[in-house]
């Protein structure tokens, strides 16, 4: 090899030649020694192996063609003798370098990750209020990205309400006994949102964005928020781990749990006008849906009004993606066999536009088998369409970027999302009923709901975990359970791959019916069978204790065994705090306040970038807007973007663009 290169070596199969890899369009890869000796000795011997990942196992090395009909990786079925000709023994072999189809591998799942961190450039590092990161608790980046987009004043109603400036102790909602603040909800989010958004723990902003060693920052400025994670996640399966999580999933638990403590605040949590029920965090987030039914039959329309929702899921249509055009004058890409380290070639990704996204959701679908009551209850096809009912004050949107392979595994959708920073969603809006549209009688419509639906089975959360991090949609994941009897992931995941293609499969599940009975905590009495077993397992708890813990865990024998477990220092204590908790939440009157509306012309704030090849894996970084300008959330690391991956988010804040400058005065 003229070039001295000592890497990335490729052998000819027919001369014995051993050259360089192919150099890349920009410079980088090999020498080019292998392909300039194919085409000096006249185009006459194309085969060349990699050195190095030749083993036993002759079908894995690594073979390539410069033959201008093939010029690609090849399979040589007599290799083995080829190779003993130039006096390579295989026997014993083992492979020292990857093969090129590993590095593809490779940079396929972190193709973005570059981009999402914006590695490699000169960041400006900030502090002050609403620029103070989080320390990593050890993969809980998740929830820090969460938390900086909620509380550290990009939603300036959940700072007027939580994070008030006006002194540390002011808020009422800190003001609680020591020995209640560690499990008291409110107060550990006020304490949060109050550190994020003051500035009151920020040092000075260090001199480069690229120093990553958290040790070398003064310990009295980090924000460790601990007792925050574990009084949102202490009952929860998945979030009272170390584990990773995905961040769309905690963002819903994470409303639902201030929902219910707002609720049952009592007078430490009032109306700032004195006047109406207090509005929960979900409020700024809710929407509601119409779905518009059209009989085939006869072609009566029936109007179905969702139950409100906090985070639009929008399916990536991948049939509608586009190439970027690369043919670029004087500049000729080359085919490259190794993707070293060093290679800086970008890999081309297709990009979906969002309005196609939307258009997706927004398409209308067939349901084949539709049961309609002014029918006799008999079959017809059905054609159904989904619109806004109202554009709330905040609008979250998930993309569905991970997807479920051949293999079961969840793979994550290589595209980039062409999303502008101001959009408008006014065509999405429903209209209700029209003049002359015939309408499926209101009688008929009730007599096809039975008055009484059957007990419903729990959803297993553990199982519930499981089958969104193969990457569906919460509220398809708990049709699966129900479905299956609320805890068998296996054959949930066959119902899933039956009914994924369900036009209805990731809407909200129906409100009073058995439905919502598996996706909240079920009110009723525990079922006896499973307290009396526990009660004969466990052998140290009374049957009412049991029962009390049953029935905070929704019904799951193993959740309620390790509740009892976890509270034995003060047991009685804890099913009484229980039992006064239900009592408030229960004699709490829910908000009766309509839902916000407004033109649907909307900003975006923030996004939250999931980096790894599911959500349960990788890590979470935050982009949110501050004066105009982007910043980057990199747990601790905080620094103005100079360029954020809007393409390649996860998560999305829009807000309502009439509504910004002029917080809702209410929280």
């Amino acid at each position: 090899e003229k070039s001295g290169d000592k890497e990335n070596l490729w052998l000819n199969l027919s001369d014995g030649f051993i050259g360089g890899g192919r150099k890349n369009w920009d410079g980088s890869g090999g020498s080019n020694g292998a392909l300039d000796h194919f085409l000096e000795a006249g185009e006459k011997y194309p085969l060349v192996v990699k050195l190095g990942t030749i083993t036993e196992d002759i079908s894995t090395a690594d073979c390539y063609s410069y033959a201008k009909d093939e010029d690609g990786p090849v399979q040589i079925p007599n290799l083995k003798e080829l190779l003993e000709n130039r006096g390579i023994m295989v026997a014993g072999m083992q492979k020292t370098v990857k093969s090129t189809a590993e590095m593809e591998v490779e940079l396929n799942a972190t193709y973005a990750f570059d981009a999402i961190t914006e590695k490699g450039a000169h960041l400006v590092p900030v502090a002050g209020p609403g620029l103070h990161g989080l320390q990593n608790l050890g993969n809980s980046c998740y929830m820090n990205s969460v938390a900086q987009m909620l509380f550290s004043g990009t939603v300036p109603e959940l700072t007027s309400r939580y994070g008030s400036t006006d002194g540390a102790t002011n808020n009422p909602l800190r003001n609680i006994s020591p020995t209640k603040a560690s499990d008291d909800l409110l107060c550990q989010v006020s304490k949060l949102s109050f550190a994020l958004s003051s500035g009151a723990f920020c040092g000075p902003a260090p001199k480069s964005a690229e120093v990553s060693d958290p040790s070398a920052s003064d310990p009295k400025h980090r924000l460790a928020p601990r007792m925050f994670k574990h009084t949102v996640g202490h009952d929860h399966v998945d979030f009272r781990t170390g584990q990773q999580q995905d961040a769309a999933q905690y963002f819903q638990h994470l409303l639902e749990k201030l929902d219910r403590a707002e609720l049952g605040a009592g007078d430490r949590l009032k109306s700032k006008s004195g006047t109406g029920a207090v509005l929960t965090t979900s409020h700024l987030f809710s929407y509601k849906t119409e779905s518009r039914l059209v009989c085939e039959a006869d072609n009566i329309i029936k109007y179905k009004e969702s139950p409100a929702e906090t985070m639009l899921s929008l399916r990536i249509p991948k049939s509608k993606s586009t190439l970027p055009d690369t043919h670029m004058p004087d500049v000729k890409r080359q085919k490259s066999e190794d993707h070293g380290d060093e290679e800086k070639e970008k890999k081309e990704v297709p990009t979906v536009a969002f309005d196609a996204c939307l258009d997706e959701w927004n398409a209308p679908t067939t349901i084949d088998d539709y049961r309609w009551p002014h029918l006799q209850n008999s079959i017809s096809p059905a054609t159904s369409q989904t619109r806004f009912v109202n554009f709330p004050r905040y609008l979250l949107i998930h993309m569905q970027r991970y997807e479920l392979g051949d293999d079961w595994q969840p793979y994550k959708i290589e595209v980039d999302i062409d999303v502008p920073e101001e959009i408008s969603l006014q065509k999405f809006k429903g209209t209700g009923p029209q003049e002359g549209e015939k309408i499926a009688p209101e009688e008929a419509e009730g007599d096809a709901e039975p008055t009484t639906a059957p007990a419903a089975p729990a959803v297993d959360e553990g199982a519930l975990g499981q089958l969104m991090d193969m990457g569906f949609n919460m509220n398809g994941c708990k049709r699966a359970l129900m479905a299956v009897g609320g805890s068998n992931v296996e054959a949930a995941m066959n119902w899933v791959f039956e009914h994924n293609s369900d036009p209805d499969f990731n809407d909200p599940l129906p409100e009073g019916g058995s439905a919502a009975s598996a996706a909240a905590p079920s009110s009723s009495d525990a079922d006896e069978t499973i307290v009396m077993s526990l009660v004969e397992n466990l052998g140290c708890f009374t049957a009412n204790q049991v029962r009390a813990a049953v029935k905070h865990c929704s019904g799951a024998a193993d959740r309620a065994a390790d509740w009892l477990f976890s509270h034995m220092d003060d047991l009685d204590g804890a099913i009484a705090a229980l039992e006064s908790t239900s009592v408030a939440e229960n004699s709490t009157p829910k908000p009766t306040t309509p839902l916000e509306d407004g033109d649907g012309k909307y900003n975006l704030v923030g996004l939250i970038s999931h980096i790894g090849k599911n959500t349960g894996s990788g890590h979470y970084v935050a982009h949110l807007k501050k004066d105009g300008k982007w910043v980057i959330f990199n747990d601790e690391k905080v620094a103005l973007s100079k360029d954020p991956p809007i393409r390649h988010a996860y998560m999305y804040l829009f807000q309502r663009s009439d509504t910004i400058g002029a917080p809702n005065s209410e929280y």
